[in-house]
């Protein structure tokens, strides 16, 4: 065992929109991302999602509205809910999602789509 350094793991990438997992919590993952842009409207349609903002802030879209969440917030975007988060400038975000989750929700799979790799 020993401390996770989340600032240090989020200086080893740059790229947005790709989770690295940073830890395994029973049948979860803690992941780590950085988001910019706009991702794609998606579901999981037998899995929740926690988002955790770390630096910066982002809008969760939602069909019916949406949630803006800054540093310290956090969101928790129901089973079978279509969402797409939405950054106007560089945040970074902790997730937790149950092992193997595809970033793009029970679609195809593309080239963003990534159940995370470890750093």
């Amino acid at each position: 065992m020993e401390a996770i350094d989340i600032e240090k793991k989020l200086a080893l990438f740059e790229d947005h929109w790709s989770p690295r997992i940073i830890a395994s919590v029973n049948e979860h993952e803690v992941k780590l991302a950085k988001f910019k842009g706009s991702f794609e409207w998606h579901q999981h349609k037998d899995s929740d999602e926690l988002f955790l903002v770390l630096e910066g802030s982002f809008t969760m879209e939602f069909r019916e509205g949406s949630v803006h969440l800054g540093e310290g917030q956090m969101i928790v975007v129901p089973r079978g809910v279509e969402h797409r988060p939405v950054a106007d400038v560089e945040c970074s975000v902790m997730l937790i999602e149950p092992k193997g989750l595809i970033n793009t929700g029970d679609g195809e799979l593309n080239e963003v789509s990534t159940t995370g790799t470890w750093i």
